[in-house]
């Protein structure tokens, strides 16, 4: 063993030499070529030395002499090329700026990768992005418009021509490279609505756009993400054609102003976006759940500030106007500023605190609607003896979802450096000491947690692990399809609602929008409401997102004290989220709700295959309230015009009212088709004018079930229509109802609920404690809702009990007068 390891030993040994020689045989020709020539002089030599004389002695040491020198020679330079990598390594790191790479490379990567890859997706994120600042910088010539295309063509833009340069900035690096993006391959197709005088609809088309700038990227949080920017403004150019829009549209012209306002939109998102020092973050995960968040919700707490002052904010405006450092400290002393918090149309404020060092402490819970966000913070001086506030700076705190579950959160630090950091989960707390944006000092201490991350899926960030589990266990999604479900909603209560009435009266009620369905709870009287109504809606497809709105009831037209959009994503089954919405575009509110969902037992069960096989539709048209005036004295001859599929029918029309009672039955055949009720105004010469429509939900009712209820109408301010509908089955017999008997003892039980409550309620008004009071207040309120509920539901079991002995009267007539008429006619034969 041992002597063929020292042969193999030996034949590497030979390899290595065989390929030294090679090297510096190939060294010498490439260096020195002259060298070949000497082969026919050595030739010459040798023949000398065969045939003429000997030249043994020192011919030998000359080449051996030369051959040391030039493979010295050689082995220098090696040395010096080695050296050269590492100082260019060294300079990388540490010189404050690098010489000019060249990166043909990058772009012919990304030539190969852009079109099935960076344009689909780029373009998928940045049309979303640009819809949502042409809402928000419409101009008066547009009414509305449509985005139906968005394409960046096939030509990438071309990064770092004149090469890549790494610099230092403090103590981080950045990168800088050149950006030249120049196509005609682009296609952004919007039509477009067009305001009066001009009217008619049009299409705007983008075909070509020119954008060169200098980009920067600067790693943070020890290269796990990037930040980019453009160093400043860059140079934008955009091509826009017109073309027509329809049948209603029109020429093909150019519209004045359009251009000037892409390519100022363009620009300006550009600016407020991501040139410096704004910039936005590219993470770079080590794992990828796959998941899109599509919202969450942020616990942001504003503890102090820290070296504010009168000179230091408004220097910039008021050169020389102190008079020492002895106004300064009477300035700083007598300061009085509170912050103003923003997070998208969300705003909070903290109280008014004096000194240069204010200590706020103020916490809030803020509503997040998309995977990233910026949050805003206003500083506002407070002068005393005014009305007015004057602002004094701002700074920005920016966050993004990762991939990974986690959250990155970074700022402008002093001199337009970074602040940077990574919270690893939900529910982490990030301190963060932030300076006010164009002031030498002053600088905002806060505290961010993101509780929770919401998905596209219906998952949480906090519940990860369970819903997980629960998905393995079972072999299937805990979350059923977006159809057949019911949306309970339960308005629970709220708190530091804003009243703006001057007199001190607060009457708030709160609305609720999903879909086209709208409802509203009971008025409360006090500024921390508590109401616990509950709503049951159908879930739509698509139906993401809740509306509600806050108001107070007041006499001369109720006023807005707060909205919120809910968002609905991630309910699970039997599961109830319980959650605080902050309201928007206020200063301060909080609604309480408690969100469910439930599948629609009725759906899908065996007595549906029997609702539409010779059975019908029973639909009692009652009454309606609450209508518009339509007439010039204020009233209307409201009527109801009903389509069911094909089939319509109409009631008789009441005159001069605003409150109509028909009670009129109509019957269809139930086939299942959609039932829509118009209740128009009737006019003898004029056209109708609509007072409102409604869709009557039914194919989910239980056979020969009748469902009494109210439904607000749609497309008008107010109004609301009074129906009973039923779907008659004659083969399916309608068991006992089991539910008679609890709901008479239930009925019996509440007037006995009632007296405790008001025996409770004179004990509360002699201690005087109003809170307990509203309470008590809200649920004597409830047992009442519940009375009127179980007398409403006896009521109707009573009119079926007489309708069914009806019916069976009217088939035992026409059964006597059919067996009567046979014995005649067999007679007469």
């Amino acid at each position: 063993m041992s002597r063929k390891k020292r042969q193999s030993r030996r034949k590497r040994f030979l390899l290595s030499l065989e390929r030294a020689a090679e090297d510096f045989l190939k060294h010498i020709v490439e260096e020195k070529p002259r060298v070949l020539l000497f082969i026919p002089l050595i030739l010459i030599v040798w023949a000398i030395e065969r045939w003429l004389f000997s030249l043994a002695s020192w011919i030998p040491l000359a080449l051996a002499v030369w051959a040391t020198r030039q493979y010295g020679i050689y082995q220098c330079k090696l040395l010096v090329e080695e050296l050269n990598s590492k100082w260019k390594r060294v300079a990388l790191n540490t010189l404050p700026i690098t010489p000019l790479e060249p990166c043909e490379w990058l772009n012919k990567l990304l030539t190969e990768v852009w079109f099935n890859y960076y344009n689909p997706k780029l373009s998928r994120r940045l049309s979303a992005i640009f819809e949502k600042r042409l809402k928000l910088r419409k101009p008066g010539l547009i009414e509305r418009f449509e985005l139906q295309e968005f394409s960046l063509g096939t030509c990438p833009p071309s990064l770092g021509l004149q090469g890549i340069r790494w610099s230092t900035s403090g103590d981080q690096r950045v990168m800088q490279m050149g950006l030249d993006w120049d196509t005609n391959e682009m296609s952004i197709l919007m039509l477009v609505k067009l305001a009066k005088p001009l009217m008619g609809t049009t299409r705007i088309v983008i075909n070509s756009l020119h954008i060169k700038g200098d980009l920067l990227f600067i790693p943070i949080l020890d290269g796990k993400a990037l930040l980019y920017s453009f160093a400043s403004t860059p140079e934008v150019r955009i091509g826009v054609a017109f073309g027509s829009g329809g049948s209603q549209s029109l020429p093909a012209t150019v519209l004045p102003g359009v251009s000037s306002w892409l390519v100022k939109l363009f620009t300006e998102t550009i600016f407020k976006t991501m040139v410096e020092p704004r910039r936005r973050c590219l993470y770079l995960p080590v794992v990828d759940f796959r998941r899109k968040a599509v919202g969450g919700i942020v616990h942001v707490t504003v503890i102090s500030a820290n070296k504010l002052s009168r000179s230091c904010f408004k220097g910039r405006q008021q050169d020389g106007s102190s008079n020492g450092p002895l106004d300064a400290k009477s300035d700083e002393k007598d300061l009085q500023t509170f912050v103003e918090v923003e997070l998208e149309e969300l705003t909070r404020r903290t109280d008014v605190r004096l000194g240069s060092t204010p200590r706020w402490d103020a916490a809030f819970n803020m509503v997040l609607h998309d995977s990233t966000g910026t949050l805003r913070f206003n500083l506002y001086e407070c002068p005393p003896n005014s009305v007015k506030y004057d602002y004094l700076g701002t700074c920005e705190i920016k966050m993004r979802h990762v991939e990974d579950d986690s959250t990155v959160i970074w700022a402008i630090g002093p001199d337009s450096g970074i602040i940077a950091k990574h919270a690893e989960c939900s529910g982490e707390e990030v301190e963060v000491a932030v300076p006010f944006e164009g002031v030498n000092s002053g600088e905002l201490k806060v505290r961010i947690v993101v509780k929770e991350w919401q998905f596209s899926d219906g998952s949480h960030s906090l519940n990860n692990f369970r819903l997980n589990s629960q998905h393995s266990l079972n072999g299937s999604s805990p979350l059923l399809p977006r159809t057949g479900r019911k949306l309970n909603i339960t308005v629970v209560e709220g708190k530091n609602l804003s009243a703006k009435d001057k007199s001190g009266k607060f009457e708030p009620y709160i609305k609720l929008q999903y879909g086209k369905n709208v409802q509203r709870t009971r008025t409360s009287h006090t500024s921390s409401p508590f109401w616990n109504h509950k709503f049951e809606f159908d879930e739509i497809s698509g139906g993401e997102h809740l509306r509600l709105k806050c108001f107070s009831d007041e006499i001369f037209g109720d006023e807005n004290i707060g909205s919120a959009i809910v968002s609905l994503e991630g309910l699970v089954e039997r599961k109830i989220r319980d959650v605080w919405i902050p309201l928007e575009r206020v200063n301060s509110g909080e609604i309480r709700l408690q969100l469910s969902v439930m599948v629609d037992d009725n759906k899908g069960t065996k007595g549906s295959d029997l609702d539409s096989e010779n059975g019908w539709i029973e639909l009692d048209l009652l009454e309606a309230r609450d209508l518009i005036g339509a007439d010039l004295r204020g009233t209307s001859d409201p009527y109801v015009r009903v389509n069911y599929g094909q089939l319509k029918k109409k009631t008789k029309v009441i005159h001069k009212t605003l409150n109509p009672q028909w009670n009129q039955t109509l019957e269809f055949p139930d086939d299942g088709s959609r039932l829509v009720l118009y209740v128009k105004d009737h006019n003898s010469l004029l056209p109708t004018q609509s007072l409102g429509e409604c869709v009557v939900d039914y194919q989910r009712l239980p056979p020969n079930q009748m469902a009494d209820k109210w439904i607000p109408l749609q497309g008008v301010k107010r109004g609301e229509i009074h129906i009973r509908i039923t779907r008659k089955v004659p083969e399916l017999h309608k068991r006992p109802s089991l539910d008679s008997a609890p709901s008479l003892s239930k009925l019996h039980q509440i007037p006995a609920q009632i007296k405790q409550m008001i025996i409770k309620f004179r004990d509360l008004i002699e201690d005087g404690n109003l809170q307990e009071l509203s309470t008590c207040l809200s649920e004597l309120e409830s047992l009442e809702d519940i009375q009127k509920g179980y007398i409403v539901q006896l009521e109707t079991e009573q009119m079926v009990l007489l309708s069914k002995i009806k019916e069976l009267g009217v088939e035992i007539s026409n059964s006597s007068s059919s067996s009567t008429f046979s014995k005649r006619s067999s007679s007469l034969r």
